[in-house]
């Protein structure tokens, strides 16, 4: 199914609604309903498990451990990193202020970055998914995902751009240095209600994530953690978001689809499995995700076989492949987007 741009044909269906009846079936499945409980076990979880990364930095002393403890820290981060997603989503209580302070904690207090940037941006995305003017994740940057985004780069980025499939996987080690860049950016261009608190915030997690691994380990070996955790942290977020709609159809400008067939067409699932559902975050229901932004997480395995059954009631394509045919399509279209530059040089 993976293409460049969605099809215009059949006007009359894309007009059609058949969302109402997917949400009646899925609220009347009892699947919207909030399990304060079982994200209240996971905040706890994560809570500790980050506790111990930075416990057992007192207790190594050779190189090669604290890379390791490094490592794992920065697998955490990225547990975390859904963390803030799923209340960020508000996914986890029905009090909207407790989903805000969870994602705050955990975005400012933890990882370093500003909560207000990743819901403003995360929204625009789940309004308009892979289109072509509106979603900020194909928006411009190093990455091309169209053939006129990659004639338009000049300089390094566009030598990035004709090998950026090869690149890919190496490129993914930045998102974490990203997002604290436009972190910062955000806060300093964009006013808002918690700003100068976020602002607060970020400083303080910086001293004191600085300053404690510093008396853990020393000032060298705590610049070695900090760029291993960040690689780590956004290498494994990156290669969890990537198969998400990357290689899939894009909406073009000035195209109109219903909500049903904007989010399942652009969407790409990678077919479940217990440990794949832990490492995604259950990400990898990304039709799912997208249909129900603020379903709890643990419902939407179940969520699953019910809005697949119904895509295919109503004719609406629905794409899952494996893990590794994500990567081997994403690769594939990234290849072909570069061609022309290549094509170019020769």
């Amino acid at each position: 199914m993976p293409a460049t741009a969605v099809s215009n044909s059949s006007p009359q269906a894309q007009i059609a609604s058949p969302y109402t009846e997917l949400k009646r079936r899925i609220e009347a499945a009892g699947l919207m309903r909030k399990h304060p409980g079982y994200y209240t076990l996971m905040l706890i979880t994560n809570t500790l498990v980050f506790a111990v990364c930075l416990w057992l930095f007192a207790l190594v002393h050779s190189w090669w451990a604290t890379v390791l403890v490094a490592a794992a820290l920065g697998f955490v981060s990225g547990q975390l990193g859904f963390q803030l997603h799923d209340s960020g989503h508000r996914q986890m209580f029905s009090n909207r202020r407790l989903n805000t302070l969870i994602a705050f904690l955990t975005g400012n207090g933890l990882l370093g970055m500003s909560q207000g940037w990743w819901v403003d941006k995360h929204n625009r995305h789940h309004g308009n998914p892979n289109h072509q003017d509106l979603d900020p994740d194909i928006g411009i940057g190093v990455i091309a995902y169209s053939p006129e985004q990659a004639m338009a780069k000049t300089g390094l980025p566009r030598w990035i751009v004709r090998y950026q499939a090869p690149l890919f996987f190496p490129l993914l080690f930045g998102l974490a240095w990203a997002m604290h860049y436009n972190s910062i950016k955000f806060l300093v261009q964009v006013p808002s209600r918690l700003r100068w608190i976020e602002i607060g915030a970020l400083f303080a997690h910086t001293i004191a994530y600085v300053g404690l691994l510093v008396a853990l380990v020393g000032p060298w070996r705590a610049l070695l953690v900090i760029v291993v955790q960040k690689s780590v942290g956004g290498f494994y977020l990156a290669s969890v978001f990537a198969p998400n709609h990357k290689g899939m159809p894009q909406i073009e400008p000035g195209q109109e689809l219903d909500f049903l067939r904007s989010q399942v067409l652009t969407a790409r699932n990678v077919k479940a499995h217990p440990l794949t559902d832990l490492l995604y975050g259950s990400l990898n229901y990304q039709i799912e995700h997208h249909l129900f932004p603020t379903m709890p997480r643990c419902n939407i395995r179940r969520a699953h076989a019910i809005i697949r059954a119904y895509c295919a009631e109503v004719s609406v394509p629905y794409y899952e492949t494996s893990i590794y045919r994500s990567y081997q399509e994403i690769l594939s279209y990234l290849h072909e987007i570069g061609a022309p530059l290549r094509r170019a040089t020769a």
